[in-house]
């Protein structure tokens, strides 16, 4: 009898010292998963934005748009400058999927080509006005005093104007195409940029680890591209997506008043421009370049919303 006592407590022990390692062990891991995707890191960010769905809903139509775009080639059957009188104004039918225009070109390949250029404007004007606006908020912000006054009175120059009527003025002097229509918006666009830089830098500069590079003598340039920008770009991320979608509805509106890309290139709003005398009769003409642009800027402001969500600290659960 005592033999098995004996037994059975150290059955018991050898249990409670497998639970108890094993639940080290659960602990440890869960642990090391919380480490993996602590805030602010790009897998939480990533986690954070997959999870959203809108976000998924704006990559997945702005995927299709993509794909579409690079696949227009072999999806259309027409190109997009053919015109053929006898089937003009048509509606979608089985041979234009879409309908024609007053000129009997496809509708469809006009949309699928024209992507391309909305797509390339929105997204290069947007990276020029982010890299220059980045490095005149940083310069603004860290230095301050007279330097942040020449600078930000120099932008106030180009925000005592809306965006729209500063653009059409560029536009009016560049002249018109896609280079002169990056050109515009890229210019429009460095004051907003700037003014949100500066202002997160100026929330940073008199950080600790900001006052330590300093009195190592870290060089200046260092200090605003290593320790600075990094550490305040976040909300530039938020903005340079919603500036994408607003620097493409812009080009639209530019090349539907006659001062962006011009015929016979595709653009979805010299397309509009051109349809818009027949809106009654022939509905299909505007419809189907004012959809693309809906589903275009829809998909990047839901895509914004949600790196919003997951980069700003007041939004946290």
């Amino acid at each position: 009898m005592p033999e098995e006592i004996r037994n059975e407590v150290v059955q018991r022990h050898e249990h409670a010292h497998d639970k108890k390692r094993h639940g080290h062990g659960g602990h440890h891991r869960r642990g090391k998963a919380q480490e993996s995707v602590k805030p602010g890191s790009l897998k939480y960010v990533w986690r954070s934005v997959s999870h959203n769905k809108g976000a998924v809903v704006g990559m997945v139509m702005l995927a299709l748009i993509v794909i579409l775009c690079i696949l227009s080639p072999v999806i259309c059957r027409y190109g997009y400058a053919d015109f053929n009188i006898q089937d003009w104004y048509q509606t979608p039918n089985p041979n234009h999927l879409l309908g024609t225009d007053q000129m009997g070109r496809d509708l469809l390949s006009r949309v699928l080509y024209g992507a391309r250029y909305t797509l390339i404007i929105g997204i290069t004007a947007t990276a020029m006005s982010a890299v220059l606006g980045i490095l005149l908020g940083a310069v603004a912000g860290y230095f301050g005093g007279f330097v942040d006054s020449c600078v930000m009175r120099f932008l106030d120059l180009f925000q005592a104007f809306p965006t729209l009527v500063l653009a059409m003025a560029f536009c009016a002097v560049f002249g018109t195409g896609v280079d002169k229509c990056i050109l515009a918006l890229g210019i429009t666009g460095i004051p907003g940029f700037a003014r949100l830089m500066r202002a997160n830098i100026l929330r940073i500069a008199n950080m600790e680890y900001i006052e330590a590079a300093r009195t190592i003598n870290c060089p200046t340039w260092r200090t605003i591209l290593k320790h600075i920008i990094p550490n305040s770009i976040s909300p530039v991320i938020v903005e340079i997506a919603m500036t994408i979608s607003r620097n493409g509805l812009t080009s639209s509106s530019l090349s539907f008043l006659g001062l962006g890309v011009q015929a016979p290139k595709p653009e979805w709003g010299a397309m509009l421009s051109e349809a818009r005398s027949y809106i009654r009769d022939y509905p299909h003409m505007v419809i189907v370049p004012g959809l693309f642009i809906v589903i275009t800027v829809l998909s990047f402001n839901l895509i914004g919303d949600a790196f919003r969500d997951a980069l700003d600290p007041t939004l946290k659960d």
